[in-house]
C-alpha cells in the first residue's frame, strides 16, 4: 500500500486510460475510464474532477468477466506501474513481461494532486543479455494543465501536440510525476492471513472492523485493540477470544473464510471513509461472502468515496448488476485464445445499452456482450463417464 501525505481537499488519484502490450497476457489491450456526457440524476455524485466539471471520469469501475480474463492481472499490473513510478525500479515491470524476445510497452493517462493530466509511455526493448538493464527502459512523461473548461479529450489533444525535451534517463523523467496515492487489495494467498490496511484514524478502523466482522459472523460480540502490541486485536465471542496480529488469526479454524476476509474489507472501507488514498482497487474480496452483504459493502464504499477518488471493484456476483449505477460503471473483460494479437479485450456496457430503460441484468443474462463462460467441457465430463461404462 502507498499512502501519500496529501491534504484531503486537493488530493486526487484518477486513472483515465491504460494501454498494455506484452505484459502478462495483455497484448494491444486498452481500457478507458472517461465517459462522454453528464448523466442526469446519476446515483454517483461528483463524477468529474472537482473544479473542472467538463473533465469527466468513471469514479466507480465494476470489472466483471469469466475466470482468467485478466481482472486480477490488470490490477496487479497497475500496482506495478504505480510502484515503478514511485520507486523508480524497472524490475517491477520487467518481471511481468510475457515475451522477452519482443518489445513491451504501456501508456497510462492519470491525474494526481494537481490540476494536471499526466501521460507516461514506457517502452522496454527486447531482452539482449541475461537480464534487463536500465538502458533497455525508455520512459516519456508528458503533462498538461487542466483548465476550467477542459475535458479529458481536449487535454489529450494538447498532450499529443507537446514536444518537450525528454530527460537523459528514465529515473529523471519519472521525477516529473508528483502526488501518487493508492491502495490495492487482493485475495489472500493464505486462508489464515489477511493484510491489515489500518486507516490513519485508528479508532475509526477499530469500529469498522468490529461492525464488519459482526455483520459476517453474528457470534462475534466485540473487537478490542491490544494497545501493547502493534496491529493486534482480540475478537471476542461468547465462550472464546481470538487473537489477531498483523492480519493473522491465532485460532484460524474458528472463523469462517468469509469472516477472515472481512479483516481486509474493513481496512479498505476505513481507508475510503477516512480519505487515506485517492485510488482503490478491491479485487474479489467477497468470494466467501453472501451476495447481499457484498452488495451492501459495495454500496457503502461508493457512498463513502470522496471527491476525486476512484474505485475499481472486481466481482463474479451477478447481483451487483442490480445496483442503481450508471451503465458506464460496468466493464467486462473477455478472453479469446484464438486471437493472438488481442487475447484479452475490455467491453463497456454503455457501448451497447444506450437508453436509461435498458436492463443491464437482462443484457448479461442473454449474453449480449458475449462474455459468458463456456460450460461445454463441464458437461462433457458426463460423456466421459458414460463412455467408461
Amino acid at each position: 500500500m502507498k499512502s501519500a501525505e496529501i491534504d484531503l481537499e486537493v488530493r486526487k488519484m484518477i486513472v483515465m486510460d491504460v494501454r498494455i502490450d506484452n505484459f502478462f497476457l495483455f497484448k494491444n489491450f486498452h481500457m478507458n475510464m472517461s465517459y462522454p456526457k453528464k448523466i442526469v440524476d446519476s446515483s454517483i455524485e461528483d463524477e468529474f474532477l472537482e473544479g473542472r466539471s467538463n473533465f469527466r471520469y468513471k469514479k466507480v469501475n465494476i470489472l466483471m468477466g469469466a475466470n482468467a480474463t485478466g481482472k486480477t492481472s490488470f490490477g496487479r499490473f497497475l500496482m506495478r506501474v504505480f510502484n515503478f513510478m514511485d520507486k523508480k525500479q524497472f524490475e517491477r515491470i520487467t518481471e511481468c513481461i510475457s515475451n522477452m524476445q519482443r518489445e513491451a510497452s504501456f501508456t497510462m493517462d492519470f491525474v494526481t494532486d494537481e490540476f494536471v493530466l499526466y501521460r507516461i509511455h514506457t517502452l522496454i526493448a527486447p531482452k539482449s543479455g541475461e537480464k534487463y538493464v536500465s538502458s533497455d527502459v525508455d520512459v516519456t512523461v508528458k503533462k498538461v494543465e487542466i483548465n476550467k473548461k477542459d475535458s479529458y479529450e481536449s487535454c489529450c489533444k494538447k498532450l499529443e501536440l507537446l514536444t518537450e525535451k525528454k530527460a537523459d534517463n528514465y529515473i529523471v523523467e519519472l521525477e516529473k510525476i508528483k502526488g501518487l496515492s493508492w491502495l490495492f487489495e487482493y485475495p489472500s494467498d493464505s486462508q489464515n492471513q489477511y493484510k491489515i490496511h489500518t486507516s490513519k484514524n485508528g479508532e475509526l478502523y477499530l469500529h469498522i472492523l468490529e461492525y464488519t466482522l459482526k455483520a459476517l459472523d453474528p457470534a462475534i460480540l466485540k473487537v478490542d485493540k491490544i494497545d501493547t502490541v502493534d496491529n493486534s486485536y482480540v475478537i471476542r465471542m461468547e465462550n472464546k477470544s481470538i487473537i489477531m496480529q498483523e492480519g493473522k488469526t491465532i485460532d484460524s479454524d474458528i472463523l469462517s473464510s468469509g469472516t477472515k476476509a472481512g479483516i481486509a474489507i474493513a481496512g479498505v472501507l476505513a481507508s475510503i471513509i477516512n480519505g487515506d488514498n485517492g485510488f482503490y482497487y478491491c479485487d474479489e474480496k467477497f468470494s466467501y461472502i453472501h451476495s447481499e452483504i457484498e452488495k451492501a459493502f459495495l454500496a457503502v464504499m461508493i457512498q463513502s468515496l470522496h471527491r476525486n477518488d476512484q474505485l475499481f471493484f472486481t466481482t463474479h456476483n451477478m447481483d451487483i448488476l442490480d445496483l442503481e449505477l450508471p451503465k458506464h460503471s460496468f466493464s467486462f473483460l473477455k478472453k479469446n485464445v484464438n486471437n493472438c494479437e488481442e487475447p484479452l479485450t475490455c467491453i463497456y456496457a454503455s457501448d451497447f445499452l444506450k437508453r436509461s430503460t435498458d436492463s443491464l441484468r437482462n443484457a448479461v443474462d442473454n449474453d449480449l456482450f458475449s462474455v459468458a463462460p463456456s460450460v461445454d467441457l463441464v458437461y462433457d465430463i458426463v460423456g466421459i463417464l458414460e463412455n467408461k461404462d
